[in-house]
């Protein structure tokens, strides 16, 4: 009900009149069932508009650390992640890894709707990287479609380090479901995984026209890091 209240009577009506963002391809999300909206990742913002152009609630599983946050920007950052329909997991890896892709699949058995991004990352520099297998290892898991979403200029309306995002129209472009069901039972074969998410990334970079490159962003980023010392 909070979430319902909050999208569709307070923050949705808001954020959409100000930012007026253009949908193509709502029509290929079921109306029911588990599905996963793999996405590519520009901007924070994605995690907002995606959840706000789709008819349906869209979970994500965001950093735990955005909804421990002390005093009144605590409560407030909380209060917006439950808005828009994130929980809350741990990134640290290892058994958390576990438990995060357990959390998701319990979002896909209950019948809902999943966003990933399987960059694992924002993107540095607007380019596509190279997909994390746990979202294959998750669509085998589930047996549920995936469909690939691309956010349009997100970056643009609120680059990485910004915390007020520019008024600006973007884009969400949102593809055909992908059937992976020739790899059921595969779920433990890494040369599937890979197959799998190097299709969807494929898909992903057709609909967003990014630039593809072939390592994962956050190499890039701790390459950055490391030189910026």
């Amino acid at each position: 009900m909070f979430y319902w209240f909050m999208k569709n009577i307070v923050i949705g009506p808001l954020v959409l009149g100000i930012f007026r963002p253009w949908v193509v391809g709502l029509e290929n999300i079921p109306k029911e069932g588990g599905v996963i909206l793999a996405s590519n990742h520009l901007s924070f913002i994605d995690s907002v508009f995606l959840p706000l152009v789709v008819s349906r609630r869209v979970v994500f599983l965001a950093k735990s650390e955005y909804f421990t946050g002390k005093g009144l920007k605590g409560w407030a950052t909380r209060q917006f992640f439950k808005a828009t329909g994130q929980l809350p997991i741990d990134r640290s890896g290892g058994k958390a890894s576990e438990d995060s892709l357990n959390t998701g699949l319990r979002v896909l058995a209950g019948g809902g709707v999943l966003g990933i991004y399987p960059e694992g990352t924002r993107s540095p520099d607007a380019k596509m990287y190279r997909g994390r297998t746990g979202v294959a290892r998750m669509v085998l898991e589930a047996g549920v479609p995936v469909i690939p979403v691309a956010m349009i200029d997100t970056e643009k309306a609120m680059p990485t380090g910004t915390r007020i995002p520019k008024v600006r129209r973007i884009g969400v472009v949102i593809g055909t479901p992908l059937d992976f069901s020739r790899f059921d039972g595969m779920e433990g074969d890494r040369f599937v995984l890979r197959s799998i998410t190097d299709e969807l990334m494929y898909e992903l970079q057709r609909l967003s026209t990014q630039e593809y490159v072939d390592v994962y962003a956050t190499s890039v980023k701790e390459k950055r890091a490391s030189l910026s010392r």
